[in-house]
């Protein structure tokens, strides 16, 4: 697993830390670590800004002059791009999709949209359930129209390019935890454009690590989400040359937390918010982090964990809260 052969743009601060949660532990029963992946630094943290280092890296390879990329009207992964472009002087190009449907005033122009704004990128936006493919390619063909040179970068910076970001992190996690003599039994984390968690289970694989991982969905029900996490970490795991080390086995995803949909808040997703910030001060976001912690608190609950040391990946995104104040602000 020899990552210096792709090419590379760093912009991480790395490595992001690995600590511990005692407050949030004794009110679970569970010996809880965190994973810092919010603390990556890039337009204020993220786990999109690993993808982009690698994703960033062949955008120069291919002479590239302008990232196109898409997401949700409250993306992380669209905010870290924006930011990533203007660091190293790239135009951006991003489509945000009414997913949620929400009209409300903070959701479509504060958080993260706010500082897409500020980061100078030229932003369209496209209605729930549009065809985010063919809207990426009509982007970036208006771009190679007026002279441009595009490199298209998947919603959630989810290919197997990007998933090098994870791989890097699963050695991360395995290497800190050996400085620390700690056994971690379990990685929880977020799953839902399928780059976070196929390129912790490529990375863990081609290591041979046998730390398992379980991804809390956000959005696709469990066998459509175990199937694009499954394909996209074999095509991680080929891309590193070892295309059979990834098996069914080891992609596993409860989807039972995603709740009305994907972006929409309920009463559990509000608690495990509260919960992070009042036990260890730590700041969830309510699309991603907020509902992987509150599958993280029911099986915690229910016994799930009992006896395990388990790390919860913090993939960031507190900037999106911002956009749900109506919604949550009112139950603080």
């Amino acid at each position: 697993m020899h990552l210096a052969r792709f090419p590379r743009v760093r912009l991480a601060h790395l490595p992001t830390p690995l600590e511990p949660l005692p407050r949030l532990s004794e009110a679970l029963g569970v010996e809880l670590w965190i994973k810092r992946d919010d603390c990556t630094g890039l337009a204020g943290g993220g786990n999109k800004t690993r993808k982009l280092e690698f994703l960033l890296g062949e955008a120069f390879e291919q002479d590239a002059d302008t990232l196109v990329t898409q997401g949700a009207v409250q993306s992380n992964h669209v905010r870290q791009t924006a930011a990533a472009a203007a660091a190293h002087g790239l135009k951006c190009e991003i489509i945000l999709e009414e997913r949620t449907g929400s009209t409300a005033t903070d959701y479509v122009d504060n958080g993260n949209v706010l500082l897409d704004r500020l980061f100078g990128a030229q932003i369209r936006r496209v209605p729930g359930g549009a065809d985010m493919v063919a809207e990426l390619e009509k982007t970036a063909a208006d771009v190679r129209a007026r002279g441009g040179k595009p490199y298209v970068i998947p919603g959630g910076g989810s290919n197997a390019v990007g998933a090098l970001g994870y791989v890097d992190c699963a050695r991360e996690i395995v290497v800190g935890a050996d400085d620390l003599d700690m056994r971690i039994d379990r990685i929880v984390t977020a799953t839902g454009s399928a780059g976070t968690h196929a390129g912790l289970v490529a990375g863990l694989a081609v290591m041979g690590s046998d730390i398992p991982v379980l991804g809390i969905g956000v959005r696709a029900p469990k066998a459509k989400q175990e199937e694009n996490v499954l394909k996209l970490a074999r095509e991680t795991a080929a891309l590193l040359g070892r295309p059979d080390a990834v098996t069914p086995e080891m992609v596993v995803a409860d989807c039972d937390y995603v709740g009305e949909g994907y972006g929409l808040v309920d009463a559990a997703v509000i608690e495990a918010l509260t919960l992070a910030a009042r036990t260890d001060g730590i700041v969830l976001d309510p699309v991603y982090t907020g509902k992987a912690m509150k599958g993280l608190i029911a099986l915690a609950r229910a016994g799930r964990f009992e006896g395990e040391t388990v790390v919860f990946l913090h993939t960031g995104g507190a900037q999106g809260l911002f956009g749900y104040e109506s919604e949550i602000g009112g139950s603080l």
